[in-house]
C-alpha cells in the first residue's frame, strides 16, 4: 500500500517498478515454487481531485492496431474523500474516515451523532486535512466525543476567520495612522493571536510608532 497526500503524475510507473522489483527478488528465492502476487493500492488523502494517470495506457498515444499488444499496468486507487463509509465494518475506522471527509468539506458541524472516537485518530484526521491548528484544548483520555471534537474545530475555524478579519482591519488602521508598515510588522500581525489583536484594537489610539505595536502583540 502506498499513501499519497499529494498528486504524483508518475504513480503508475512507480507502482510498476515496485511490483517488478519485488518479483525479481522472489525469483532469487529458491524456496519459492511460485511467485507471490503483488497488488498495489494507492490510498490518497489529498484535498484536490486526483488528475494523474491511473493506468499505463493513460500515458501512451497508441495506434488502434497496436492496442491489443500493449501490456497494461495499473494500480487500485482509493480516494479518502469518496469512500462509502457505510461499507466499513470497524467503527473506529469508519469514524476516522468520516471525520476526514467532514474536515475536508469544512463541515465541522456535520457529525452530530454522539459517538466516541479514538482521540489519536481524531488528531490524525486533523493532521491529514491540515486542520490541526483549528483544534483547541482537546480533552484528555483515550476517547473523545466526536460531536464535541467537531464543535471545537468549528470554533477554531470561526476564530481563525475572525482573526483574519481583525488583522485586515488593523492593518488598514495602522497604515492610516503610521503611513506605512514594515514587512516585519505585517508578519508579526499575521502570527498574532486573536487575544493580542483584540488588545491592540483597544489601544489603537495610543499607537505612535511600530515599536508600540510590537510591545502589545509580542
Amino acid at each position: 500500500m502506498e499513501h499519497q497526500s499529494t498528486i504524483d503524475k508518475n504513480m503508475v510507473i512507480r507502482c510498476g517498478n515496485y511490483e517488478m522489483t519485488e518479483y525479481l527478488k522472489q525469483l532469487k528465492n529458491k524456496k519459492l515454487k511460485r511467485l507471490v502476487p503483488q497488488v498495489m493500492i494507492v490510498f490518497y488523502t489529498g484535498d484536490k481531485k486526483w488528475n494523474a494517470p491511473l493506468k499505463l495506457s493513460d500515458y501512451l498515444d497508441i495506434p488502434e492496431e497496436l492496442k491489443a499488444y500493449i501490456n497494461e499496468w495499473k494500480f487500485i486507487f482509493v480516494d479518502v474523500k469518496e469512500i462509502d463509509t457505510s461499507k466499513i465494518k470497524d467503527e473506529q475506522t469508519r469514524y476516522f474516515i468520516e471525520a476526514i471527509q467532514e474536515m475536508y468539506k469544512g463541515n465541522f458541524e456535520g457529525l452530530h451523532r454522539r459517538i466516541k472516537m479514538n482521540r489519536d485518530n481524531f488528531i490524525y484526521a486533523a493532521i491529514i486535512t491540515g486542520s490541526l491548528d483549528l483544534i483547541r484544548d482537546l480533552p484528555e483520555g483515550d476517547e473523545i466525543d466526536m460531536c464535541e471534537g467537531m464543535e471545537r474545530m468549528a470554533e477554531g475555524f470561526r476564530n481563525e476567520g475572525r482573526s483574519e478579519e481583525k488583522r485586515s482591519t488593523l492593518k488598514e488602521q495602522l497604515e492610516i495612522k503610521l503611513g506605512t508598515i514594515s514587512n516585519n510588522l505585517e508578519l508579526q500581525l499575521t502570527n498574532a493571536t486573536l487575544e493580542k489583536l483584540n488588545i491592540l484594537t483597544r489601544n489603537i489610539f495610543n499607537i505612535t510608532n511600530e515599536e508600540d505595536v510590537l510591545k502589545i502583540i509580542n
